[in-house]
């Protein structure tokens, strides 16, 4: 229930879908009695399309979230495993064209298998299933385990968690398969912007992880001061920002986080 009720209003809390549909309300009032109303709705529509696509406002957003956490050190020696959300591959369009479709977030394929390369000995788990509430057309995790063995990774190295769609079952279904002994080090291989929250909830589930940020959106806080290019690249930024503010804030209020906030 958790998950179906987390991607509905996921549409109506996203800036771009939020601004778009008052707009889009706003236009059509115009041709009703409440012409007046509707005006005022169109105008702030349009107003929050520019400021959430053209300022900094996402980065402003986002900043935060990426530097919460720095990047590993490895200087404590090889870990024991590594685990790999998912994230980075598009089930539908890869199960349709019967090959891995990445998208922005690669690096936490390619992330994996430079550590994979470099601690022979550790132990590697991918943790994606389908995280579409509808169309569900493949699992992410099979078509990781091609991308791993592509990258000379073998395929007997990779342990696949197949059922994940949110960063809660992520969290559950890794440690049931990981099994985790006192003293091992796991490394937490994520985007840095969701680092946080994934963090919290591996606590909350009593599975201790390091993290290991990667795909950062953002230079640092030179880009508080550069808008963006085009309105589409501002919104996305913005949108991904607040739909993990969001995420934050629910994940904590249901006692599925360690924090409001987690840090290191």
């Amino acid at each position: 229930m958790f998950f179906i009720l987390s991607k509905i209003l996921g549409f109506f809390t996203l800036p771009s879908d939020i601004a778009a549909t008052l707009a889009a309300l706003g236009v059509l009032l115009l041709f009703t009695r409440f012409k007046r109303f509707g005006r005022a709705l169109a105008t702030l529509g349009v107003v929050l399309l520019v400021v959430a696509g053209l300022t900094p406002l996402g980065n402003a957003l986002m900043l935060p979230l990426e530097q919460r956490f720095p990047p590993w050190d490895p200087s404590r020696g090889a870990p024991t495993g590594i685990i790999v959300l998912g994230g980075a591959i598009g089930p539908e369009i890869s199960a349709a064209r019967g090959t891995p479709d990445l998208n922005e977030s690669a690096e936490r394929i390619t992330a994996v298998a430079a550590l994979a390369r470099r601690y022979p000995a550790a132990r590697i788990i991918y943790s994606g299933g389908n995280a579409r509430l509808v169309l569900v057309g493949g699992i992410e995790a099979d078509y990781a385990v091609d991308l791993f063995e592509s990258l000379g990774i073998p395929r007997a190295r990779i342990e696949t968690e197949r059922q994940s769609r949110n960063t809660i079952e992520n969290a559950e279904l890794s440690k049931a398969l990981a099994k985790p002994k006192p003293g091992e080090r796991w490394l937490l291989v994520t985007s840095a912007y969701h680092m946080p929250r994934s963090i919290g909830v591996f606590r909350r589930v009593g599975f201790p992880v390091e993290a290991y940020p990667v795909d950062w959106r953002t230079r640092g806080p030179i880009d508080l001061a550069i808008p963006f290019e085009s309105i589409t690249a501002g919104l996305r930024r913005t949108d991904t920002a607040v739909h993990e503010w969001i995420g934050l804030f629910a994940y904590w209020l249901s006692g599925r986080t360690s924090a409001l906030f987690p840090a290191p």
